[in-house]
């Protein structure tokens, strides 16, 4: 009998339904989540240096447009394999390095909205800066303008970014500002 009862309940648990999808995050609980991506998103693609981090953030049918290149990226394996190369140039012995840029959010522009209940369109602006020595630090040498969409992935139950949209790049504004004293 106890063989048989193991049998029976194996049988049960194999044909018992899968845990139901996830359903999508709203509000703040939405919000911070994608906040939190996105601040690792940019950490492993600019300061950290690490896309294997980032890779499982992207969709796979991930794409980003961009307004001075076009569409430099047409799936998530290629802007992870393009950092890889990137990395390497800054690592000792390649071609850029000791090379090091960090993106920062400008505080107070980012807005997320939900979509539907099967995404979030995350939109901020941020800045771009430089290492340049001991000397002259962190310097800022441009700026621009984003828009993700972040898709929910109810199997997974988490955000995954589907699309990027970079936009308004341009120099660094002066500083400190023209006038200020």
């Amino acid at each position: 009998m106890t063989l048989l009862a193991a049998i029976l309940l194996a049988q049960a648990a194999a044909s018992a339904p899968s845990d139901p999808p996830a359903p999508m995050p709203v509000g703040e609980d939405m919000t911070s989540r994608i906040e939190t991506k996105d601040a690792k998103l940019f950490w492993g693609f600019f300061e950290g240096c690490d896309p294997d981090m980032v890779a499982d953030l992207l969709h796979p049918d991930y794409r980003m447009v961009h307004d001075l290149v076009g569409l430099p990226h047409d799936s998530a394996a290629d802007i992870i394999e393009q950092s890889r190369e990137q990395c390497a140039r800054r690592a000792p012995g390649g071609d850029a390095e000791g090379y090091r840029n960090r993106r920062l959010l400008v505080p107070g522009s980012r807005t997320i909205k939900q979509l539907g209940t099967w995404g979030a369109l995350e939109e901020a602006h941020h800045t771009f800066h430089e290492w340049r020595g001991e000397e002259d630090g962190w310097v800022q040498t441009g700026g621009g303008r984003y828009l993700h969409i972040w898709q929910w992935m109810p199997g997974e139950g988490r955000f995954r970014l589907l699309e990027s949209l970079s936009l308004d790049h341009g120099a660094a504004p002066q500083y400190p500002p023209a006038g200020a004293g």
